[in-house]
């Protein structure tokens, strides 16, 4: 007699059931879903419905030199401010790095533009061997001590992995899952970048593919976002072509598998050309901005272009953005 090997009954439940237990929450004053975590920039957190949605995965991308990573640090550095401990994952820049991006762009919302810069920051932390502390090289510049002092009362929640040639997405998950048993809350975790991720495909695009898909499990597993930076491949670092989401390595997989996309451009290089030969001088403010452009949303709207006021001095841009008034173009000739 042939034995049929057991079926497992799937799980399901009731709609009903769910609204029953969303109200009976909503009464005891505890929220019934997730709630998003802000990224500390508006407009931006508006139209994301609050800012990185727990259990989704979000694309970050520019190219080289546009502030993806300062980007990302001060996504992290809400985050932590808000109580939320941040698994960051860096695959290029070491932990000193990193916390002295944290102080120079903390000093620089404190302070405004006198604030100490980062090469300021950087000096210190190469010290002159006169045995002064990090706090009393700070403490005679513009909003120094005060960055200091707030970066090292959230630092514990900031959780550094500094990546190599063997980090997988296994070993992100890992640490992942240890800072959450360790700080008793799920962690944002910040992945710089992905294309860097450890993967045995037979080719990029099925690298990202299985890249991308893990990370999409981690974030809903936890119950966390996941802020994916990305890099472009040649033709989107091409001069006089704006970044778009098929310009990524591993395009497809990656949008595909992404709830939010982010994209990074200089205001100057996708500005139409009316602005730059009838704008005479104030062409030239243009440099001084990058255009964020929310590429994909699947919670609210997208194709949505914000501009960012740059300063890289203080390793960070200004939170407080605006919708692009300027026409913008995929491709034109550079007018210097």
């Amino acid at each position: 007699m042939t034995t049929q090997p057991s079926v497992t009954t799937p799980s399901t439940v009731r709609l009903g059931e769910v609204l029953g237990e969303i109200d009976r929450l909503l009464r005891l004053g505890t929220a019934a879903a997730a709630r998003a975590w802000p990224t500390g920039f508006s407009p931006l957190d508006t139209y994301l419905s609050g800012g990185l949605r727990p259990g989704e995965v979000v694309l970050l991308a520019g190219g080289q030199g546009l502030g993806k990573t300062t980007l990302a640090l001060q996504i992290a550095r809400r985050a932590v401010r808000d109580g939320h401990p941040v698994l960051y994952v860096s695959y290029e820049h070491d932990p000193v790095n990193l916390l002295e991006r944290l102080i120079a762009a903390e000093a620089g919302e404190r302070a405004g533009v006198d604030a100490v810069p980062l090469k300021g920051v950087r000096g210190l932390l190469e010290g002159d061997g006169s045995g002064q502390s990090l706090s009393d090289g700070l403490a005679a510049s513009p909003g120094g001590a005060e960055a200091l002092a707030a970066v090292t009362a959230d630092a514990e929640r900031l959780h550094v992995l500094r990546a190599g040639v063997d980090t997988d997405v296994a070993t992100i998950a890992a640490a992942a899952t240890a800072v959450a048993d360790g700080e008793r809350s799920a962690p944002l975790v910040v992945v710089d970048y992905v294309q860097k991720v450890v993967d045995d495909g037979e080719n990029e695009e099925a690298r990202m593919a299985r890249v991308a898909g893990a990370l999409k499990d981690l974030a809903l597993r936890l119950t966390v976002p996941v802020l994916a930076v990305t890099a472009s491949d040649a033709t989107g670092i091409t001069a006089g072509t704006r970044l778009r989401t098929e310009h990524f390595r591993g395009a497809s997989a990656l949008a595909y598998e992404a709830d939010v996309v982010l994209v990074l451009n200089e205001k100057y290089d996708v500005v139409a050309r009316h602005h730059l030969v009838y704008g005479g001088a104030n062409a030239e403010r243009f440099r001084s901005y990058a255009v964020l452009t929310i590429e994909k949303n699947r919670g609210g709207m997208a194709r949505v272009d914000l501009q960012l006021r740059k300063r890289f001095e203080q390793a960070r841009f200004e939170r407080e953005a605006s919708l692009v008034e300027e026409q913008l173009v995929d491709e034109r000739v550079f007018v210097q």
